[in-house]
């Protein structure tokens, strides 16, 4: 069985690819763009591919369903890249396909703010879709771009299920009904999402889950077995946007980017802008043991854990990330 964490933004290390090698992680989406241009996205890139180059032994490239199946052959993880926000195709519908080259395969439409394409889940009004975003989305899908509105507001969201012609994935929220978060998705959107056969990734992150970091184990498991009952199994999966290691100042850079001087607190309280603590059962990518268990302690036979926890995003892989046919 693949183990696929299908979003992840930590601060990268040998460290880090060693925990996801003894978690037996095959295959991670790893956030490399927040408000990044272009040539910034390319840096990163760069970044990448010389971790590759330094331990082929723990981490390489993944493109395709095919590596992660590899990387659960050589006991490796496959890394693939994905974009929290379109700024590295600026205004250039061209761009979509060179990132798509470049080995980006999930890309969202905004981050907390209006884009040029659709509208973030902070705006105060959601105008949807827009013109360039039509275009884009239509282009996405004929490279395997995923389109990914884990950020976005909620019209914008029912807009682009609709408008793409392939299924599309928030990477990493919760149901709003389990945890009302502003970032939390609501029944009509994952109703939307995976009749459509788009795939929702449970999120770890303390701000998306109840009771924040005192969320216990049982009550995960039991919010995904619920998720299971309304939406069915295989359009369910984890994407822990675990940000492991990460200073602080971080933040500023993921909320503020370049367009405002004033602190943009986003998600969580004001008085404690820096990174939320992890639950106790969930702390780093050896931890994923944990959650697999707790899925079987809540009822689930071992397929139905074994497709939350791998299988159902390998289909998804398999079926996304190549041309439109």
């Amino acid at each position: 069985m693949p183990l696929i964490d299908n979003l992840q933004f930590s601060n990268w290390s040998p460290k880090i690819f060693e925990q996801l090698n003894a978690g037996g992680v095959h295959a991670v989406h790893a956030t490399i763009v927040y408000h990044e241009n272009f040539r910034e996205m390319v840096a990163r890139v760069e970044e990448w591919n010389l971790w590759f180059e330094q331990f082929p032994e723990l981490i390489f490239m993944g493109r395709n369903g095919e590596d992660v199946r590899r990387a659960e052959a050589e006991n490796k993880t496959a890394i693939f890249f994905g974009f929290q926000n379109p700024s590295p195709i600026e205004d250039d519908i061209g761009l979509v396909e060179v990132c798509h080259t470049l080995g980006a395969r999930f890309m969202q439409l905004t981050y907390n703010n209006q884009s040029l394409l659709a509208t973030g889940c902070y705006e105060d009004v959601d105008s949807g879709v827009t013109r360039f975003g039509k275009q884009v989305i239509a282009e996405m899908n004929r490279v395997g771009l995923v389109i990914d509105m884990s950020h976005s507001a909620e019209r914008s969201t029912l807009e682009a299920i609709e408008i793409s012609e392939r299924p599309i994935a928030i990477t990493h929220a919760n149901p709003a009904w389990w945890h009302p978060a502003l970032r939390n998705k609501s029944h009509e959107v994952l109703t939307e999402l995976t009749q459509a056969g788009g795939m929702l990734g449970f999120s770890l992150y303390p701000h998306h889950l109840a009771e924040s970091s005192q969320c216990t184990l049982e009550s995960f498991c039991e919010m995904v077995a619920e998720a299971a009952s309304r939406y069915g199994i295989e359009n369910l999966g984890i994407g822990s946007d675990l940000c492991q290691d990460q200073p602080d100042s971080v933040v500023t850079w993921m909320r503020n980017g370049r367009w405002t001087k004033v602190m943009d607190y986003g998600e969580g309280s004001a008085s404690a802008p820096g990174f939320p603590d992890q639950p106790s059962w969930f702390g780093d990518s050896r931890d994923f043991k944990n959650i697999a268990a707790g899925l079987l302690a809540v009822g689930f036979s071992q397929a139905d854990a074994d497709a939350v926890m791998g299988n159902n995003w390998l289909r998804f892989y398999d079926e996304s990330f190549g041309p439109q046919q």
